[in-house]
């Protein structure tokens, strides 16, 4: 692999003064834009063992973009191992991560990094990270897969399993809430499990010495389809919305269910792309482990046609642009 990884981590192991190229403008900083009242609004939980766990779901999508999935049928066991080998990664040496090192200018997003600044007024965010594909298995590259630490690989092969089965459950209950036949979502983005790319993330926010001055990600939407998300137990994701930010609640067990850009999209905007963004603690670490949905590359990003048919007209209009492209333009903050 190419490349040599400015380590976030690495950075607050032995950091003096924050380095200017992290520090947000005052108006970005969390304290001062973030709704910590006494009744915090509530995310939706949705229990996906029940009869309504369809319509709650729907609900979910429409008003917030995000919920949080109980009874879910992915097995603890199955999340704790695949949390055991993302922790273990991240307290190799840093020698070993760098083998999986990221090359920027390959134009390839997979490996193990942090963030770039694509311009010199970019401020960089406050953690690390492993990408790599997870599925169809003609995607994967196992370069990009470490060796170490021991059952990675197979830890990574046994959560994928249980993704793809929840991803089809997904997109069938958001197809119907649409009125389309249950299959219709999956078959524009990829028409069937080999045509959806699973991308599994793995990130570290390491503590920081002045976190009200930096963010560990900055605020965005998804440009997948929609993205399922473990977490720990030490808070920063935060959701926006009516223009508020609020924290999002630790639910033991849980999975976070983030709409994405093309969900939204394909929906002609009934269901929502949630705005989200993390921060960082002063004394602890946090880290997440997000499986982002994609549609095949050359899928073209569009509303549905049987949801503008009619009088209803499209709400989005990306002139036949393929998501390789619509891809390519977000990642490099480029007009769509």
């Amino acid at each position: 692999m190419a490349g040599v990884v400015q380590s976030v981590q690495v950075l607050a192991s032995s950091l003096g003064a924050l380095p200017p190229e992290f520090v947000r403008p005052e108006h970005e900083r969390p304290p001062a834009t973030t709704f910590r009242g006494a009744s915090p609004l509530q995310i939706p939980v949705v229990d996906m063992s029940l009869p309504d766990a369809g319509s709650r779901m729907v609900e979910a999508a429409r008003e917030w973009g995000i919920f949080q999935a109980v009874n879910h049928g992915v097995p603890a066991d199955a999340v704790a191992e695949l949390q055991r080998v993302g922790r273990e990664f991240f307290a190799l040496p840093q020698e070993e991560k760098q083998r999986y090192a990221m090359d920027p200018a390959s134009g390839k997003t997979e490996g193990y990094g942090s963030s770039v600044q694509r311009s010199p007024g970019d401020r960089k965010i406050w953690s690390d990270n492993l990408f790599h594909t997870i599925s169809p298995p003609a995607a994967v590259n196992h370069g990009f897969w470490p060796e170490k630490p021991r059952g990675y690989r197979e830890a990574n092969e046994a959560y994928c399993g249980h993704m793809r089965r929840l991803t089809r459950e997904v997109l069938e209950r958001l197809s119907a809430g649409l009125g389309l036949e249950e299959g219709a979502m999956a078959e524009a983005f990829g028409g069937g499990d080999d045509g959806l790319v699973l991308m599994q993330k793995v990130n570290f926010y390491p503590p920081c010495p002045e976190p009200e001055l930096v963010l560990g990600f900055a605020p965005h939407t998804d440009l997948c389809a929609f993205t399922v998300l473990v977490a720990d137990d030490v808070p920063g994701l935060q959701v926006s919305k009516d223009g508020r930010w609020y924290d999002v609640q630790h639910v033991p067990g849980a999975l976070m269910v983030n709409v994405g850009d093309q969900i939204e999209i394909l929906s002609n905007g009934r269901y929502r792309a949630v705005l989200h963004r993390v921060t960082v603690s002063k004394e602890k670490t946090r880290m997440s482990w997000p499986v982002f949905v994609h549609p095949r590359l050359e899928y073209v990003v569009a509303p549905h046609p049987r949801l503008v048919a009619g009088e209803i007209p499209a709400k989005y209009d990306y002139k036949a642009k393929t998501f390789e492209d619509y891809m390519y333009c977000k990642i490099n903050k480029l007009p769509q």
